[in-house]
């Protein structure tokens, strides 16, 4: 699982840091879920997720403010003595001078949100396991196609960047040319992006490298992107059979995560946008409940009993 710094929260979540003098780049979070010190604040530390983001709202701030000055400076020593990676007080609450002097003998950064509780939480959460999220990389395009995210990989060479090109060219969204970095954000969801180095660029052989957002704007491009399909481009064999009725989907895997797999044999004369673009119409048409392969089965399972009647 990788690390994120505080100083990434900060920027991304738009946190006023109350601590300036702590080095926020030193810092780094290592588990993508929040806490709220309610029971810590109350004395009560088994359990105590310390490694979390700790998040302080309106309902402890009331709680503590009913303590006298010595029990709350008790549970704040405490609190910020576990080694806990930040503190946040939403709804743009300000931290006692007591409890900053507190946090920098600690070395706890102290961080201010304007957001309420309840959203800063969910947005944290939800970027953070992203963030967060198991990755690897792996050599292949990605482009958004009618709002699919479809993965083609092949041999290099075999023609994947130009038939990227011609997906951009009639209207659909490059993510990322040659190396695709892919996070499991769920057991259901695989997000693609791409390196920052080779972002919106795209090396097509014997003309180089093209930047694709300077040449067709920047509703030609995307930063990330769900991995709903993959296409496998392969050289045509004559003596293989395959698959021309799609009954049953084929999967590959990646971090434990099947997608949805087909393997496109390349030979001249093929127009691999117009395949891929039918591919993920075709996947779009499935989720919605129409299946045109067991339509035909359907259709002929008719006809032969007709036949026999």
């Amino acid at each position: 699982m990788h690390g994120v710094t505080v100083s990434k929260l900060i920027h991304k979540m738009k946190l006023k840091n109350a601590t300036p003098e702590q080095d926020t780049d030193k810092t780094v979070l290592t588990h993508p879920e929040v806490n709220r010190p309610a029971l810590q604040l109350a004395g009560f530390f088994d359990h105590f997720d310390h490694e979390r983001v700790q998040v302080v709202g309106t309902v402890e701030r009331a709680y503590v403010s009913t303590l006298s000055y010595e029990r709350k400076m008790e549970v704040y020593d405490r609190l910020l003595s576990s080694k806990i990676p930040c503190l946040v007080y939403c709804r743009g609450m300000t931290p006692d001078e007591d409890i900053l002097n507190l946090a920098s003998h600690y070395d706890v950064p102290v961080l201010v949100s304007e957001q309420p509780t309840s959203d800063f939480m969910a947005e944290t959460i939800r970027w953070l396991k992203v963030q967060m999220a198991p990755c690897i990389s792996i050599h292949g395009v990605l482009v958004d196609v009618f709002g699919e995210g479809v993965l083609i990989m092949g041999e290099s060479g075999i023609g994947k960047s130009e038939a990227a090109l011609e997906l951009i060219k009639r209207g659909h969204r490059l993510v990322t040319d040659d190396v695709v970095e892919i996070r499991k954000v769920s057991d259901e969801t695989l997000i693609g992006s791409s390196p920052d180095i080779t972002k919106h660029f795209i090396e097509l052989r014997g003309i180089g490298i093209i930047d694709v957002k300077t040449l067709y704007g920047v509703e030609s491009v995307k930063e990330t992107q769900s991995i709903d399909m993959v296409i496998k481009l392969e050289d045509w064999d004559k003596d293989r059979e395959y698959d021309r009725l799609g009954l049953e989907d084929q999967y590959t895997e990646f971090l434990g995560n099947q997608v949805v797999c087909h393997s496109i044999p390349i030979r001249p004369g093929r127009n691999l946008a117009i395949i891929v673009e039918s591919a993920a119409v075709n996947y779009r048409q499935k989720k919605m409940g129409y299946n045109a392969a067991q339509e035909l089965y359907n259709r002929v399972q008719a006809n032969l009993s007709r036949r026999f009647e």
